[in-house]
């Protein structure tokens, strides 16, 4: 959760705010744009919307926004943002005890007024105000995506030396923690070495970090194969409280910060299906498009079918959807 407001400038040919599309039949009301007038604006990000409420907590607002190729996309996904939310709350309970998180206990609809409970609901949190570590803490138990490009390339992955003859999509002996450097807005967050996180936080910070992702992962990865779904991979974000104590913060093993797979489609050397925005970013590649912004407008029925996509992990894993 990087304090950077991805919207100082609109890159986009279309308006950037609530509204409504038809899809295949269906009215979705979807929010691209929050707009609570009660409470201070601190920042908008890929995907989120937070304010401050207080000094020391913020409300955080998923949106419908989805982003492919470090670009925002100006089509929003139906059910999107109450999707990660419910599924993020989810794994909050599931796997608490671990690490400190940054929930508070307060509902999202007591901190704004009437006329905006309706931006909140089901897709909000009010949280603790954390001063973020800005590394990406990523866990990975099968070999894919830029894991698997660096370790064609080095044999390793971030500094972690790899056994040889690995294949595409491959389980690894033992998860391994790979951390990724915070990028500005519009660039690719950086792979980076165990001992760089050590150089910039401190030994203890870095010990913390990398094995909560660890114990965190493991335990998620055990619980969603239980579900008939892989987890590849997926990354965390922490902070530090007042105190000093690093706290697990923003949203967590959603389809946006995970590679979820079918484990009734799995197979080692080849690109797996997946329950994420892949369906969006193959449709894309297909597409005469520079991968700068503005983004082609998405069909009506890819969004659906992301959506969809999105919603099937959220019903395996915690057992229900989300209201429309």
């Amino acid at each position: 959760m990087v304090l950077v407001n991805f919207f100082a400038s609109n890159p986009y040919k279309r308006p950037l705010f609530s509204w409504k599309r038809r899809v295949t039949g269906e009215k979705m009301a979807e929010i691209v744009k929050t707009s609570i007038k009660s409470l201070p604006l601190v920042y908008r990000g890929k995907v989120r919307d937070s304010y401050a409420v207080g000094d020391d907590k913020l409300l955080i607002i998923a949106s419908d926004r989805i982003s492919a190729f470090d670009v925002i996309l100006g089509d929003p996904i139906p059910k999107k943002g109450k999707i990660l939310t419910a599924l993020t709350d989810f794994w909050f309970k599931q796997l608490d005890g671990i690490v400190p998180n940054h929930l508070t206990g307060i509902k999202p609809e007591d901190v704004v007024e009437a006329d905006e409970v309706d931006q909140v609901k089901g897709r909000a949190v009010v949280a603790k105000r954390l001063k973020p570590i800005l590394v990406e803490c990523v866990a990975r138990g099968y070999l894919s995506g830029s894991g698997w490009k660096e370790y064609q390339q080095t044999g390793s992955v971030c500094g972690v030396k790899l056994p040889a003859g690995l294949k595409q999509s491959e389980k690894l002996p033992e998860p391994i923690f790979t951390p990724a450097g915070k990028a500005e807005a519009g660039q690719h967050d950086e792979n980076i070495s165990y001992e760089k996180v050590v150089e910039l936080y401190g030994e203890k910070i870095a010990s913390q970090i990398r094995d909560y992702t660890l114990a965190l992962y493991k335990k998620a990865a055990d619980y969603a194969a239980t579900k008939g779904i892989i987890i590849a991979d997926t990354k965390f974000e922490f902070g530090l409280d007042e105190d000093g104590t690093v706290v697990l913060m923003d949203e967590i093993l959603t389809p946006d910060s995970s590679r979820f797979w079918p484990a009734d489609e799995y197979k080692v050397g080849q690109s797996e299906p997946s329950f994420d925005k892949q369906f969006i970013r193959d449709w894309l590649e297909t597409q005469p498009w520079n991968k700068k912004a503005p983004a082609p407008e998405i069909p009506a029925d890819v969004l659906k079918k992301t959506s969809e996509k999105y919603e099937e992990a959220l019903i395996r894993l915690a057992g229900h959807g989300v209201e429309d």
